[in-house]
């Protein structure tokens, strides 16, 4: 039997990287920290951002930046991966997807500088579109404090978090110091550094008897004299099963925030 011919795929590894790489104007692929939003318009609510088990907010995993050539409607195009972090839950996993044409109100036409912007330590909790973000997790936040009424949560939840990691002290204060406390919702913060390896097609096993195939699931389970030989091609599929694929289409279109596609996903 002639070998499948080899295909080109693309692998993300998290890797550390300045903050500045990471801001939404470098249009970055990371994991963890706060959502790098693309379009500041018709961002996710916290209705579409809470858990449908548990009911609260989801935590932002990961964005994946992924163009589509040739298509104007998506010259700039991320994918957010949200999912609930509680226990007993840990599931609830969204998928939101957000587009731009090259001409926006957002960014310029030229690609981005590769020279860093100056650092500032200070969390930018506000949009250009002059939405204000959740001091705990990044996302909308149309809740404030009561008392100040500059500070801005997605839900009670997180309100009643941060009032209790410092925002007590500080509410009294003239003007709101925007150094945020480490909070213990977000998930520690990299780069998702993409790069393109061609795929190994394992050979083919001609004696089936070598070996014993004892489960599915993109991974084969050997018994036998065949799991010393075949290892090596157990650990190449796993590693290609969990390839980012930045070129994937879930099939709509439009500039806003979609869940409904997600489920082309499953």
């Amino acid at each position: 039997m002639a070998a499948a011919p080899a295909r080109r795929v693309e692998l993300g590894f998290a890797e550390p990287a300045p903050a500045w790489r990471l801001r939404s104007e470098q249009f970055p692929s990371k994991v963890g920290g706060r959502p790098a939003w693309l379009g500041e318009a018709a961002l996710p609510g916290p209705a579409a951002l809470g858990c449908a088990r548990c009911g609260r907010p989801l935590a932002f995993l990961l964005q994946v930046y992924a163009p589509l050539p040739g298509r104007a409607d998506a010259f700039h195009r991320c994918l957010f991966l949200f999912c609930c972090r509680e226990p007993p839950c840990c599931a609830g996993l969204r998928v939101f997807r957000n587009q731009l044409p090259r001409k926006n109100e957002f960014y310029s036409y030229e690609p981005p500088s590769e020279n860093p912007s100056p650092e500032t330590e200070s969390v930018c909790l506000q949009l250009r579109s002059g939405a204000h973000l959740c001091r705990v997790c990044g996302c909308l936040g149309p809740k404030t404090c009561s008392r100040c009424h500059q500070a801005h949560y997605c839900s009670k939840e997180h309100q009643t978090l941060d009032w209790r990691l410092g925002h007590k002290q500080a509410c009294t204060q003239d003007h709101l110091d925007h150094t945020v406390p480490d909070h213990n919702f977000l998930f520690p913060e990299f780069e998702i550094v993409i790069e393109t390896e061609e795929e190994i097609v394992p050979e083919v096993v001609e004696k089936e008897e070598d070996f014993e195939i004892t489960g599915s699931m993109g991974l084969e389970f050997l018994s036998g004299r065949g799991w010393q030989e075949a290892r090596g091609n157990i650990k190449m599929s796993y590693k290609v099963t969990l390839k980012l694929s930045p070129t994937l289409d879930i099939g709509c279109s439009g500039s806003s925030f979609h869940l409904g596609c997600a489920s082309e996903y499953h």
